[in-house]
């Protein structure tokens, strides 16, 4: 294992220019990959808080008591889909409606606002069968007269998040592939250079194993390098967003070295893929 790092070691050393070449190509594939997952991120993020407006509005019967009031507001609160409800008066919802709507202010009446609950979910209920759900559980109280929440707005939002998912998934798996075969061309070069060192190693009675570990640990180095560089190109390019355009979010230093050990395991799978069929050619050639 020793001698294998320092061949891969020396790799580096004997074409800088390859090397250099091979790692730069890398690391823009991989920042290609980068910036595709930051804004993967940032749409998510923005789907998030929106996601986060998803309530429901309960509006109460006339004539309810401030008990049955509080027992309902008790057994609502206490359902695993409610991260939060509370109560708005007639008088609160008159100077809401009233500050949204100033252009309508004088039209607005207390007698015509009933009181109501405001519900905000939990994270895991903001599909529209949960939400749908609730507001049908809630709808059998008999102190509550409606319950609203903007269905086709909930659908088409859980539709957005479901395309997006689908399409990041895809679109991620086409880049790895595409880094993959990227870093396979590029170990084919290295093995091309050394086919007469390989050659040699063979007629010394070198084994494919001995032969082929060096080319591994080499893709897996130029991986790893290739994903630190595009690690901070991707930094760069989100700090120059943030400053110029908009503010946007980061991947968390547990996603970036991620993103590097997935560099570096592109980088092996690559040399893999890449070496025992172009090592066969030389042995074939030879």
């Amino acid at each position: 294992m020793r001698l294998a790092i320092r061949e891969a070691l020396l790799a580096f050393r004997r074409a800088p220019l390859l090397s250099a070449l091979g790692i730069t190509t890398i690391a823009f594939s991989l920042f290609a990959f980068g910036l595709f997952g930051l804004v993967a991120i940032n749409i998510r993020e923005a789907l998030r808080a929106v996601e986060d407006r998803v309530e429901l509005r309960a509006f109460l019967v006339d004539g309810a008591t401030e008990e049955s009031m509080s027992a309902l507001l008790g057994d609502i609160a206490a359902f695993p889909e409610v991260r939060e409800v509370g109560y708005v008066s007639p008088d609160s919802a008159l100077a809401r409606s009233r500050e949204e709507l100033s252009e309508f202010r004088d039209v607005f009446d207390a007698s015509v606002l009933p009181g109501s609950f405001e519900i905000r979910l939990n994270d895991d209920y903001r599909d529209p069968v949960a939400v749908q759900s609730l507001a049908d559980r809630i709808t059998s109280y008999p102190d509550i007269e409606d319950v609203r929440f903007g269905q086709e707005w909930v659908a088409k939002l859980y539709r957005v998040r479901t395309i997006s998912v689908f399409v990041g998934t895809g679109l991620g798996i086409v880049f790895a592939l595409v880094a993959v075969m990227i870093i396979g061309s590029t170990i084919r070069m290295a093995v091309l250079a050394r086919a007469r060192e390989i050659e040699i190693m063979r007629l010394v009675g070198a084994t494919n194993g001995f032969v082929r570990l060096p080319f591994l640990i080499e893709g897996l180095l130029k991986g790893a390098l290739g994903g630190l560089l595009a690690a901070a190109l991707t930094w760069a390019t989100h700090t120059v967003v943030s400053r110029s355009l908009f503010e946007t979010v980061f991947f968390t230093p547990t996603q970036v070295m991620i993103g590097v050990l997935a560099g570096a395991a592109i980088g092996f799978l690559g040399s893999l893929l890449s070496v025992g069929r172009h090592l066969r050619a030389v042995w074939r050639d030879a």
